[in-house]
């Protein structure tokens, strides 16, 4: 499969703080969807954009940070009522963040309200074609940069960002880093090597124990844990990227080399994450990041 001819999907979300699974809620989503042309240099861009009822309050400080108020949200949608939209935006496209756990912990979180509200099975993570973080491209590419921050990492390739810390203007930001990137390192145009090179998680092998029940989720297809999702069993993944067997010949790889590449960057992306929980404060530079990726000695100023 040939990425460069798929929807490259670059997205972004403002939330009233940092804690998806503390009470905090998505206010604002933007995808900016990118197509590529034949040499890799982009050829259209369609935007998609919402505002979004939190149904809670926003603090002030996130007010001053993102410049949105609960007067901007009182009248627009809850999530509930775009989050089929955004579903398909996600579900068959390559999607691109900047620090994808915080973005993928509050969609995860707001589609689970949705299916605990609606009963939709599939109104869930929908497993992209790839998940690919520009913080971990950005400590790749530049890993003697003292700072991996968006406007930083823009300043570096030379990538416009107009409004920092709206979504729109931050997923066209980061999409575009992604496409420079990869240009810039001459990414073959193929998916399991742009994955490879992202280091990226993917689809699993199509012909592997893993794959998609009739809702989409990512399950174990054979095995103890037949029909459960794979993010329940992170230990069973472990094993599987270790397991042997012993044939006539001595002992081989139980599983395929595609599946074991699968599981193993998984557990770096999914089940260990890359990012050091440490505190993040409310300074407009640390805002939508993981603070891991803030990498400078000195202290943070107002």
């Amino acid at each position: 499969m040939k990425w460069k001819q798929l929807p490259i999907l670059a997205f972004d979300t403002e939330t009233t703080g940092l804690e998806p699974f503390g009470g905090d809620r998505v206010i604002e989503f933007a995808a900016v969807e990118l197509r590529l042309g034949p040499d890799g240099s982009v050829e259209d861009r369609i935007d998609h954009s919402w505002l979004i009822n939190p149904e809670r309050d926003i603090p002030r400080k996130v007010t001053e940070i993102t410049g949105i108020s609960a007067s901007d949200v009182a009248d627009k949608p809850r999530f509930i009522d775009v989050a089929e939209q955004i579903h398909k935006l996600l579900a068959n496209a390559v999607t691109v963040a900047h620090n994808y756990p915080f973005d993928l912990a509050f969609l995860t979180r707001e589609f689970d309200d949705v299916r605990r509200q609606t009963g939709e099975r599939s109104m869930h993570w929908p497993e992209p074609l790839a998940e690919v973080d520009t913080v971990d491209l950005s400590m790749r590419t530049f890993p003697d940069a003292r700072s991996h921050r968006l406007a930083d990492l823009t300043e570096r390739l030379n990538v416009e960002l107009e409004r920092a810390h709206r979504a729109t203007d931050d997923a066209a930001a980061c999409g575009l880093c992604f496409v420079e990137m990869a240009r810039r390192k001459e990414v073959e145009d193929d998916l399991q090597a742009m994955l490879d090179w992202a280091n990226a998680i993917g689809r699993p092998p199509e012909d592997g124990p893993i794959g998609s029940d009739d809702t989409g989720r990512t399950v174990f297809l054979q095995g103890p844990h037949e029909g459960k999702q794979v993010s329940q069993f992170p230990v069973h993944l472990a094993w599987m990227n270790k397991a042997r067997v012993r044939g006539p010949d001595g002992w081989r790889w139980r599983f395929s080399e595609g599946v074991r590449r699968w599981t193993q960057r998984w557990l770096e992306v999914r089940g260990a994450g890359r990012a050091k929980q440490n505190p993040k404060t409310f300074h407009a530079q640390d805002w939508v990041l993981d603070p891991c990726v803030a990498l400078s000695r000195q202290p943070a100023t107002m």
